[in-house]
Parts: structure tokens; C-alpha cells; sequence
């Protein structure tokens, strides 16, 4: 199975946050287990971070440095991500998570997210 991290799940495990159940760490850790994260979840991180909404414990450069050596692949914005994003219902407003979810779906991934408010949409999701 391969996983679409969710920006917040991302920013967990970087920080070992106790909110990140053991067994998504494991997940993600487990080099057999492809993870993924979205370039949209880097523009929000770098957006949140810049206006103040985001405050991190390493520098943002170290934070991306971060994920080549966990193995973690960047997933670019393509078309068909975009097509897919066009057709969602709108359940949710955030265009980070929206752009997400559709990479998820057309990227057949398993999204791992605790946000609930997801869980309206065809996508696989896993938490625990």
C-alpha cells in the first residue's frame, strides 16, 4: 500500500508529536511503505509559516531536507490532479486539502489524515 501524507500528519512526524498514533509512525517509517507528500502541503507549510500561523522548531530548509532523507517522494501538480480537484463535491473548503484529496484519488494513494471533515469523500483514508 502506498500513502498520501496529510500536511499535518507530516508535520507530526517530524516533530515526534504524541498526537501521531504509534502505528501511522510505523507506517511511515517502514521503507517498504511508499509515503508521499504533496507539494501543495509544502506551499501551505511555507505560507503558514511566513504569515505566522505556523511555527516550527527547525528552520523551513531543514524541513524539506527532512523528507529526502525519510524517502519521502514529492508529488509535482499535474493535470490530472486538477481534472479530479474540478469534480470534487465541495464538502470542504481549504484548497490545500482539496488539492490534496485529489491527488490522493487520481494517484490511487491511501490518504493518512485525522481530519474528519475528509471523510465525506470517496478516498481511502487511514488513521490508526
Amino acid at each position: 500500500m502506498a500513502f498520501l501524507l496529510d500536511t499535518h500528519t507530516f508535520l507530526w512526524f517530524v516533530a515526534g508529536d504524541k498526537q501521531l498514533p504509534p502505528t501511522v509512525r510505523d507506517k511511515i517509517k517502514d521503507v517498504k511503505q511508499p509515503c508521499f507528500l504533496s507539494v501543495a502541503s509544502l506551499w501551505e507549510i511555507t505560507i503558514k509559516f511566513q504569515i505566522g500561523k505556523l511555527i516550527l522548531n527547525i528552520p523551513l530548509e531543514d524541513l524539506f531536507n527532512y523528507i529526502d532523507r525519510n524517502q519521502i517522494e514529492i508529488i509535482p501538480i499535474n493535470m490530472e490532479h486538477l481534472l479530479t480537484l474540478s469534480e470534487l463535491p465541495r464538502h470542504h473548503g481549504d484548497p490545500f486539502d482539496r488539492l490534496i484529496l485529489s491527488q490522493a484519488i487520481a494517484e490511487n494513494l491511501t490518504l493518512i489524515t485525522r481530519d474528519s471533515a475528509l471523510k465525506k469523500y470517496k478516498v481511502k483514508q487511514q488513521w490508526k
